[in-house]
């Protein structure tokens, strides 16, 4: 998807700088020429050696290069900025983000900001201990490299290096890869996904009780957000419909905020035929209570009583009423019986791709960053897939739809 382009890439002191060494070994994977900027900051976490030889270029540190070297380019600083397609600057600290916002030329990376032609893209990841990036200076500068038209990408949530949890991890390599390839207008991007409409509902549903109180579960939405995001990587239309979660939407991803399952149902419903794929990621509540007090409920017995009735099956809904061409994919969470019962749900609901998810609330499931999936098409095969992050098995999962989308072609 990135054959033939030219992608500078700025390092600088911080943690996440261990890394890089992996990103530019999927960039030049994926066809990309690559030159390293490395700030004498992250020089202290990652070396030059390890990323000379993955790149397979020398690593730019310093302005003036050392004289008396035959066929040394003394104007690397500005020969750099004309060659490059993209500047990509991961991870950035908040001293990066600060000397890039006064417009400081101090070494290579710096200096290949403000050297970059116009029109050519620059992407930042910040990467620092959640209190800093939070910090009114973090932001403001953050704010001025925005106006100046570069893009941002928010930090993940996850352990940081403190020991701390919360706000400041770099992704994966396997995320900054794909978003350069967004970023690029001009890409090549072969995706049977691209141009498609894909629909992916996220989070729980809220079902009320009364004016206070409701019946939810556990899911964070995690998953869905990836699906959305990785969908929209590859070139998609992306609609993701979502319960009550705190997440980033995913960029260029049109997001719909419901509450309950009648709620969701009816936004999946609107859009079930100018849909490719339907993803149902979301844990949707399959009952709700037949009555909605008004207020809040007093405590009035020693018992109470609530009449359940169910909600709409929105996934076996879009199986049933699916045209040639569309694919439903489902997911099933499950503590016993797992694969059983997914196989079985795979029938009963019409379904083209199921994703039996191990339930343990520690390393998969809900509220985690990580997941454990197998896969079962509509001919009952089973891939297995091992523990990953779920933007990684949001990657695989896409890639096992565009086989079957290919498969119908």
């Amino acid at each position: 998807m990135l054959k033939g382009k030219k992608i500078i890439l700025g390092i600088s002191g911080g943690i996440a700088a261990y890394k890089t060494p992996q990103l530019v070994r999927l960039l030049k994977k994926a066809g990309a020429e690559v030159r390293v900027a490395l700030s004498a900051g992250g020089s202290r976490f990652v070396s030059e050696l390890s990323l000379a030889t993955v790149s397979g270029e020398p690593v730019y540190r310093e302005i003036f290069p050392e004289t008396g070297i035959p066929g040394m380019d003394f104007t690397r600083h500005i020969s750099l900025g004309e060659w490059a397609d993209i500047l990509v600057i991961a991870p950035a600290t908040a001293n990066t983000l600060a000397r890039l916002a006064a417009g400081l030329c101090d070494d290579m990376l710096t200096a290949c900001f403000l050297t970059l032609r116009p029109g050519k893209s620059v992407l930042i990841y910040p990467a620092m201990d959640g209190q800093m990036y939070r910090s009114a200076s973090v932001q403001r500068n953050i704010a001025m490299l925005k106006n100046q038209g570069c893009t941002i990408i928010e930090p993940e949530n996850g352990d940081l290096a403190s020991g701390q949890c919360g706000t400041g991890r770099m992704p994966e390599p396997e995320t900054i890869a794909s978003r350069i390839g967004i970023v690029l207008p001009d890409s090549q991007y072969d995706s049977p996904l691209k141009g498609k409409h894909v629909v992916v509902t996220a989070g729980p549903t809220r079902e009320k009780i009364d004016g206070v109180r409701f019946i939810s579960n556990y899911s964070s939405g995690k998953m869905g957000f990836a699906l959305a995001e990785a969908a929209k990587e590859r070139g998609a239309k992306v609609t993701l419909i979502t319960g009550p979660v705190h997440l980033q939407t995913p960029e260029g991803v049109e997001r719909l905020d419901v509450e309950n399952a009648c709620e969701m149902y009816a936004e999946a419903k609107r859009i079930y035929h100018s849909c490719s794929v339907f993803i149902a990621a979301a844990a949707v509540a399959d009952y709700r209570p037949d009555t909605v007090y008004d207020g809040k409920l007093k405590k009035q017995n020693v018992e109470m009583q609530l009449r359940m009735v169910r909600n709409p099956d929105i996934l076996a809904e879009f199986g049933a009423v699916k045209q040639s061409g569309q694919l439903a994919v489902g997911f099933a969470l499950e503590t016993d019986d797992g694969v059983e019962n997914a196989r079985k749900k795979l029938r009963e609901k019409n379904l083209d791709l199921i994703a039996c998810n191990t339930f343990d609330r520690k390393t998969s499931g809900f509220e985690v960053d990580t997941n454990v999936l197998t896969l079962i098409d509509r001919n009952l095969e089973e891939t297995a897939l091992p523990l990953m992050r779920k933007t990684e098995a949001a990657r695989q999962l896409l890639d096992y739809i565009e086989r079957l989308m290919d498969s119908e072609q």
